[in-house]
């Protein structure tokens, strides 16, 4: 696999975009798979997918042993196109210091990977993650349901980071479940990222585990008093795929004021706090 000229880019500007207080800079590079960067020019990765398997509706677009400045990778879930045995493997032998925050439920994996003992956090939906620079909370996930074992924990969780005075809520793979909305709520949510594609009884018996759809992602967004919505997870695989169009003429149509960005393929986003540029 090769390199796009868009994918050379973003190794360029994951190396020179400076982030001011108040601002996160986020690369999408398909699926769920995001890169953000913060202060002290530390990089996030959040369910990196890498593989440049056939049956992706594009390839990605770099190399993963390119990505060699990253500090924090959170993962979801076990599910391979959140952990990425490729991308994992290549991560773990190129960023030796590369914190993998996940549910104990990847660990083993993560170590079959490469993934060093020492660089493993438990993704605990019971306590919050403090780092130097920022702060990560994983919250349960039901994907459709929820999976919680005594010894593990949650199966599948969300991250909530907090972040050079920015909110961003990535929800990994998961329904609208009660209690989402007033968790979103009390933490006063700034870019949400949410799956759009659904699930249905079709998918199902073809056992592919679904999300919340265009229509819960919307009004969960609303109902959480998010103030950005991104769609996630509608575009790599066409038998498991969404319009993200949809989401924006679901919230034009019934909530005009609610802001929101449909990501390009592998578009930087910069995401401004509206009190980021306020005179203090």
């Amino acid at each position: 696999m090769g390199n796009s000229e868009r994918g050379v880019e973003i190794l360029e500007e994951l190396k020179e975009t400076v982030v001011p207080e108040g601002i996160l800079a986020l690369w999408f590079l398909g699926q769920n798979s995001v890169l953000i960067k913060g202060t002290e020019n530390k990089i996030v990765c959040i369910d990196p997918y890498l593989d440049p398997a056939p049956h992706r509706a594009f390839a990605p677009p770099f190399q993963a042993e390119l990505l060699t400045n990253v500090d924090y990778v959170c993962i979801s879930h076990d599910h391979t196109d959140h952990l990425d045995p490729y991308t994992v493997e290549v991560l773990a032998k190129v960023n030796s210091q590369t914190k993998f925050i996940a549910p104990a439920f990847c660990h083993e994996q993560l170590r079959e990977c490469g993934v060093k003992t020492e660089n493993l956090v438990k993704a605990d939906t019971s306590q919050e993650l403090y780092f130097t620079d920022i702060r990560i909370k994983a919250i349960p996930a039901a994907h459709e349901e929820f999976e919680y074992y005594a010894e593990m924990g949650h199966r599948f969780v969300g991250f909530i980071l907090d972040w050079n005075g920015v909110k961003v809520y990535h929800a990994g793979d998961t329904v609208v479940y009660p209690n989402l909305v007033e968790t979103l709520k009390e933490e006063t949510i700034d870019l949400a990222l949410l799956p759009i594609n659904g699930r249905d009884f079709f998918r199902n018996q073809q056992n592919i585990i679904g999300n919340m759809d265009v229509r819960e992602a919307a009004e969960l967004g609303v109902a959480a008093n998010v103030d950005t919505i991104i769609p996630l997870h509608y575009d790599m695989f066409p038998g498991n795929s969404e319009k993200p169009g949809r989401i924006i003429d679901y919230l034009y149509e019934h909530y005009p004021m609610q802001k929101s960005h449909v990501c390009a393929r592998f578009e930087k986003f910069m995401y401004v706090s509206p009190h980021a540029l306020m005179k203090k």
